[in-house]
């Protein structure tokens, strides 16, 4: 081999190494990343992954505070609404109630039948009830404004069956007390009562007829001609001693004994309705008096129908309301239904409202706020300040005193 040969060969060698020198340098270049890179790529996911749990937890959050806020909305609806079938109207609609006013805003005409004018009665005292309710649903989107209706309704709808279920127990009880009837009225089962028991067909019997009579009895539980118990009777139940004046039928009704024990047990407590005699003496309001002092020591003290509803006047409907829930837990149905036999509940509920609503002259009126005030009295106790006539209060001590200083002034500047 020449010399020019391996100078040729080495320098073929030498740039062979030189370019795989370069190459391998290249292939490091593209290689595992350098500490410092790494850590910064792993920061960067982490931060990326904290970022999107934050988002996650603050949707969630909105979601969770959305929820809650919707929860609340439906108690309270419903919270609300449990006091409509009580004190409003039992068989009659919100829908309807809202829709009778809003009629007499579109229709020029004055007249008005009886039942239009029992709604718009009925629209009236729902806003006095639930004061909130022209606000809210005038500022509401329509699918909002029929869902607080549904929500109402269902709040109505569950108080008026757990008072239903509540006067099933004690009516039977208050019966068996009073009447001692053999056999005693089951508390449980409804199929024993209504006009095949003594007990409860004397309290269902009309009152113009006489249940002590055996062809009364047997009249009207054959439905005979003449003796057929429609809603058109007042039944005996309603009558104080639940005995009626065929020649005065006005006399003595609605002030029957377990008529003013439903009352009590649905608006103030069970425990107030045994003890109904004479006229309240204050009784309420000591017992209100000592569950105050209790709450102001951090007791929780759970509130009636009445205090929750803010009611402290007996009210027509609020009568008419426990009547027919009376009248039910007497009978024999086993479910809440409108009619009973040739009795029509709604005409019943409606012919006690119209009688308070609606009386003839103003010597019916006088007797039908005496009648009221007497309700007031048996349930809420005499302490009924805000009920005072101005003439009352003027000639009370404290205002007697304030003009008779006002006048010896006055004749006391006059002389000089």
């Amino acid at each position: 081999m020449s010399l020019a040969q391996d100078e040729h060969g080495m320098l073929n060698g030498d740039d062979t190494s030189s370019i795989n020198s370069e190459d391998q340098r290249g292939d490091r270049d593209d290689g595992p990343k350098r500490p410092s890179e790494l850590s910064q790529e792993s920061l960067h996911l982490q931060a990326r992954q904290r970022r999107k749990i934050a988002q996650l937890e603050e949707k969630l959050e909105t979601l969770e505070s959305g929820r809650a806020v919707k929860e609340r909305q439906t108690n309270y609806y419903v919270s609300q609404g449990r006091g409509i079938r009580r004190v409003v109207a039992l068989y009659d609609s919100i829908e309807e109630l809202i829709t009778e006013n809003d009629r007499r805003y579109d229709d020029n005409e004055d007249a008005a039948t009886i039942d239009q004018e029992r709604l718009h009665a009925g629209y009236n005292t729902l806003v006095r009830t639930l004061p909130w309710l022209l606000k809210t649903s005038s500022d509401m989107e329509h699918d909002d404004y029929t869902h607080m209706l549904k929500l109402l309704r269902q709040g109505a709808d569950g108080a008026r069956g757990d008072d239903t279920s509540k006067l099933k127990t004690l009516v039977a009880d208050w019966v068996n007390r009073e009447l001692k009837p053999n056999p005693m009225v089951d508390p449980d089962d409804k199929h024993t009562r209504g006009f095949i028991n003594d007990a409860c067909g004397k309290l269902l019997c009309p009152a113009e007829l006489d249940w002590n009579s055996p062809v009364t009895k047997a009249g009207i539980r054959d439905r005979s001609e003449g003796y057929i118990v429609t809603d058109l009777s007042f039944p005996a139940f309603l009558y104080e001693k639940y005995t009626a004046n065929l020649d005065n039928l006005e006399e003595g009704l609605f002030r029957g004994k377990i008529l003013v024990q439903g009352y009590k047990a649905v608006f103030t407590s069970p425990s107030s309705a045994k003890n109904i005699e004479g006229d309240g003496d204050g009784a309420d309001v000591i017992e209100n008096n000592r569950r105050a002092r209790k709450a102001a020591w951090g007791i929780k003290v759970k509130k009636h129908v009445a205090q929750i509803i803010k009611m402290e006047k007996v009210t027509p409907r609020s009568i008419a309301y426990i009547a027919c829930q009376i009248r039910f837990a007497l009978s024999s149905l086993t479910s809440w239904r409108t009619v009973d036999g040739d009795f029509d509940y709604v005409q019943f509920w409606r012919s006690i409202v119209d009688f308070f609503e609606r009386p003839p002259g103003r010597e019916a009126r006088r007797r039908v706020d005496r009648l009221l005030e007497w309700w007031t009295r048996k349930v809420f106790g005499r302490s009924r300040r805000e009920g005072l006539s101005d003439a009352a209060k003027s000639n009370m001590s404290v205002n007697a005193l304030a003009r008779q200083r006002a006048q010896i002034d006055d004749a006391s500047f006059d002389s000089t």
